[in-house]
């Protein structure tokens, strides 16, 4: 007897449990809602679309790469317009559409591949802790030099210099680099004009501009946003970051 009991309980539990389901399925006049759907646009509403019409810039992914350097340029041009309007394409780039993995861990998916990039009219080129692999891909030095046909700018921070360096696209430029290592860069590449890194966190030269890289690659982004744009509305992106609340920060 006590057995039959707990199989009528378990059976009436499925059974409720199943008209749970089925009124979770269903609005109070009984029709039927898309849980696909609602999971959908809550995605969607956050994906920028891909206008033709505007400037595209390129952001250079690869394992290794110091996401910061990334987000940075991200960070800064994706924003809209005061009234909500898209500016610019901002794309990531890698060699292969496979994930990358950033120095700090994090797994990034490229939204286009060398093959397929569309054309640029600004890259950045980022950095690693290790550029030997980097400075050694020959797909990525001619990646780097195809793309600098095409861009009107070309953006390096923290030891991407060295990328720009090994591609021989800024020969004859300004260029600066990671906080010590500068001496280096001269020597690796002796036909650019490396700055003093102590001194000099970003330089400018014609259409290449460099920086010491991690946060300092905030500054190479918004001095090219506002040649692109305007100062207003370069003042209202660092705004928008809270700019302002780093520069005045106080223990």
């Amino acid at each position: 007897m006590k057995q039959t009991a707990i199989l009528i309980l378990s059976i009436l539990a499925i059974t409720c449990g199943s008209c749970n389901l089925e009124k979770s399925n269903t609005n109070s006049k009984g029709e039927n809602i898309d849980h696909t759907e609602s999971k959908t646009d809550t995605l969607t509403k956050h994906l920028k679309p891909f206008k033709a019409e505007l400037p595209t810039i390129g952001l250079l992914m690869y394992n290794g790469v110091l996401q910061s350097e990334v987000i940075a340029a991200s960070d800064v041009f994706a924003k809209p317009t005061e009234d909500g309007k898209q500016l610019f394409n901002v794309v990531t780039i890698a060699e292969t559409t496979n994930p990358i993995t950033t120095e700090e861990g994090i797994r990034l998916i490229p939204d286009y591949s060398f093959k397929d990039s569309p054309k640029l009219e600004v890259l950045f080129v980022p950095s690693a802790y290790d550029m030997y692999s980097q400075v050694h891909n020959s797909k990525i030095i001619e990646f780097i030099k195809n793309k600098n046909k095409e861009a009107k700018y070309v953006v390096s921070n923290c030891a991407g210099a060295q990328l720009i360096g090994e591609s021989g696209i800024a020969d004859g430029k300004k260029i600066v680099t990671w906080i010590g290592g500068g001496e280096q860069l001269q020597k690796d590449y002796p036909n650019l004009k490396v700055q003093d890194d102590s001194v000099v966190t970003f330089v400018e030269d014609g259409k290449f501009s460099s920086s010491n890289g991690n946060l300092a690659s905030y500054i190479s982004a918004l001095n090219l946003l506002e040649k692109m744009t305007s100062n207003e509305h370069r003042k209202f992106v660092e705004s928008y970051l809270y700019l302002d609340r780093l520069q005045n920060w106080k223990k």
